[in-house]
């Protein structure tokens, strides 16, 4: 579909919610959340373009977030569905503000776990950052790289699995060596790390997409960790009209494996309303 294939996992049954992961994770990320949902939704967790498929099928281009966000919306229409509650974390809620920005019609109701979406502000982030006052995400300007990353990482998924989740959880057990190992067969090809990189390459365009869209009007949930909250907030505020923001205190990053009891219920609370 939109000149890919996609993997996905579907569970429960009712309206569909729509969940998209970030970097560098599968559909797995929401393996705590889904049993909930899917008492009382249809749940889809879907891998990005390029995860999860074999490496000969993964495709060589089409990483923005608007035509990832049409990936998206074309499985949606082939479930039989003609709208959808999109949720995304990360790299996942970018595509999802995309989703919502190009197909307000298609979305019913959007939350933004912890990232919101490629804007000016990512030309100015610092190379340095001071101490103390937040990660350092090198990982941006080193996934831009062209075949770098494959000669690098080709191999060796798991320690860069390893050493993120080691320096970025609360409890570093809500993310077990199994989970680990799953997000690192991911990430452990060079057509898996080059594709998936190819998210990152696009946010150039990204960026310039994000200038044409009018702002956002549906009802948005934005979960953010403490040291992403404003930063959130102050983007929301520029590109959003309807927002309600809530802090996860539990997490620094990684909201639905770092605290899925309150995550699920934030979800659950809004979904209905």
């Amino acid at each position: 579909m939109n000149g890919t294939q996609l993997h996905y996992v579907v569970g429960g049954t009712g309206d569909l919610v729509v969940l998209l992961h970030g970097w560098p994770e599968t559909w797995w990320a929401f393996r705590k959340l889904m049993p909930k949902l899917a008492e009382h939704y249809k749940v889809v967790a879907i891998d990005h373009r390029g995860i999860g498929i074999p490496d000969e099928l993964k495709p060589s281009d089409g990483f923005t977030k608007k035509n990832m966000a049409r990936d998206v919306y074309e499985l949606i229409r082939s479930l039989g569905y003609e709208s959808a509650h999109i949720v995304g974390h990360d790299l996942g809620a970018m595509v999802a503000y995309s989703f919502a920005a190009n197909y307000p019609e298609a979305t019913r109701r959007l939350a933004l776990l912890d990232v919101v979406h490629p804007d000016e502000t990512y030309y100015d982030r610092p190379m340095l950052r001071r101490p103390r006052t937040g990660f350092n995400m090198w990982w941006v300007a080193f996934n831009q790289v062209q075949g770098l990353p494959e000669q690098v990482f080709a191999g060796r998924g798991w320690h860069l699995i390893d050493w993120l989740y080691s320096n970025s959880l609360k409890d570093p057990e809500s993310v077990t060596a199994f989970d680990r190992a799953v997000y690192a067969r991911a990430y452990d090809t060079p057509e898996g790390i080059r594709a998936a990189n190819g998210w990152y390459q696009a946010y150039h365009q990204d960026i310039e997409d994000l200038k044409t869209y009018d702002k956002v009007s549906l009802p948005l949930l934005a979960l953010a960790a403490p040291t992403q909250y404003d930063q959130v907030q102050e983007q929301l505020s520029q590109i959003a009209t309807d927002v309600r923001m809530v802090r996860v205190d539990k997490s620094l990053h990684w909201l639905a494996e770092d605290d899925p009891e309150l995550v699920s219920r934030e979800l659950l609370g809004f979904l209905a309303q």
